[in-house]
């Protein structure tokens, strides 16, 4: 089993940066392709970033491409999220989720963090 938990989240304004982390514990995530969702209030779940368990592969949907940098630090058994020049349609709550198959963006997760709010005001 392996347990995550999302941290970083808050209230920030636009054009800001915040940097999400996702920690594991309970066993190694080095085998894992970690990735971030977000669910925005009435909107589907959708895959905001994925990382393949060696980080040698990457997705980043087109909404975030060129603003948010997924990475993974598997010392630390932690996947960051960089999120720079933040609008106000990112704002969702985001979770972190682990999966034996690296699928880029049609990834899904087998182990989910419990998700941290990120709101980013006009």
């Amino acid at each position: 089993q392996v347990q995550l938990v999302e941290s970083g989240g808050g209230l920030v304004q636009a054009g800001d940066s915040l940097r999400l982390a996702c920690a594991a514990s309970g066993r190694s995530i080095s085998t894992h392709a970690m990735a971030w969702f977000r669910q925005a209030p009435g909107k589907e779940r959708e895959v905001v970033a994925a990382i393949s368990s060696s980080g040698t592969g990457t997705y980043h949907a087109d909404s975030v491409n060129g603003r948010f940098i997924i990475s993974r630090d598997n010392a630390k058994n932690t996947v960051y999220l960089q999120m720079n020049i933040l609008k106000p349609e990112d704002t969702a709550i985001y979770y972190c989720a682990a999966s034996s198959i690296f699928r880029g963006a049609t990834m899904t997760g087998e182990y989910w963090g419990q998700g941290t709010q990120v709101t980013v005001s006009s």
